[in-house]
């Protein structure tokens, strides 16, 4: 895209979590301006540190625009918010109920063909739907995490989704310099409901003491291609989100090998939730951007 059409991009993101933060950096690095809102006072504060750490990491890895001057950043606990933004992102706790309720409020606040993206991992983007006046501005759009290093995006198209707002994604997925691949929905669309159960059963292999989680990683990378291995990869999602789509799974197509396991339940009672703890099923040290 060129430099005048980024300008004319503004987001707003639901959700100061590991995803909400992720994405607000990589639209940051674009020079997009972001409009985050959190209702926690404490995640709020914190938001524009976690964000400033988010871009140094992109900076050393030449993930972002070297020559772009970055976007303006504005922390809100308040929905108001979002009215003039372009596009909304909702990333927040994977619960159907909370989910539509941001969905729906956001969606009285901004214009008509100002288009609503769900970064859901797992819930159907139809069941949102069907909790909102217009339908047809509801999409998924599933960043990988971190958003700044991961250049494809999963896109999920709900039946209802109409073509001027997949056409404002497209958009919008093009000043961020990210490239789609448009599915249909469904539980998980395609890479949770493949990744997910995976790391589930690397967890149960860990669990019932068959291999540990280096020795599990280590094969499925050097043996299988695996890029990072299935253990390592869950701490880099977080084994709280991990866990919350798992459930989404297991509930909405009825095979209960997706519930998550013992052993990921344990980690997250426990608050060894993964990078962003410094504990997960590896040992960081503190928690990681």
């Amino acid at each position: 895209m060129s430099r005048e059409t980024v300008e004319d991009v503004s987001l707003a993101v639901l959700g100061a979590g590991t995803m909400g933060l992720g994405i607000s950096a990589l639209a940051l690095g674009h020079g997009v301006p972001v409009t985050l809102v959190e209702t926690d006072p404490a995640t709020a504060r914190q938001a524009p540190a976690a964000i400033a750490a988010h871009l140094r990491m992109a900076q050393m890895m030449n993930a972002l625009p070297a020559d772009r001057e970055r976007g303006e950043l504005t922390v809100t606990g308040s929905l108001a918010g979002t009215a003039g933004a372009t596009a909304v992102v909702e990333a927040v706790t994977e619960d159907l109920a909370l989910k539509t309720k941001v969905l729906a409020e956001t969606a009285a606040l901004t214009g008509a063909e100002v288009p609503l993206i769900s970064n859901t991992s797992a819930i159907p983007i139809d069941e949102l739907a069907g909790h909102l006046p217009d339908a047809a501005r509801l999409i998924g759009t599933h960043f990988m995490n971190p958003p700044y290093l991961i250049p494809t995006v999963e896109v999920v198209r709900g039946a209802g989704t109409g073509e001027a707002t997949l056409a404002a994604v497209r958009r919008l997925l093009g000043a961020l310099a990210r490239t789609l691949v448009v599915v249909g929905d469904g539980p998980g669309f395609v890479t949770s409901r493949i990744l997910h159960p995976m790391i589930n059963d690397a967890a149960r292999v860990v669990q019932e003491g068959t291999a540990t989680a280096e020795a599990v990683d280590t094969l499925m990378r050097d043996c299988l291609g695996h890029r990072t291995g299935p253990l390592s990869t869950a701490d880099l999602i977080g084994l709280d989100n991990l866990a919350d789509s798992l459930r989404v799974l297991a509930e909405r197509t009825g095979d209960q090998r997706a519930a998550p396991c013992q052993l990921l339940l344990d980690k997250v009672r426990d608050g060894h939730l993964g990078r962003k703890t410094g504990r997960g099923f590896y040992h960081y040290g503190k928690a990681q951007p």
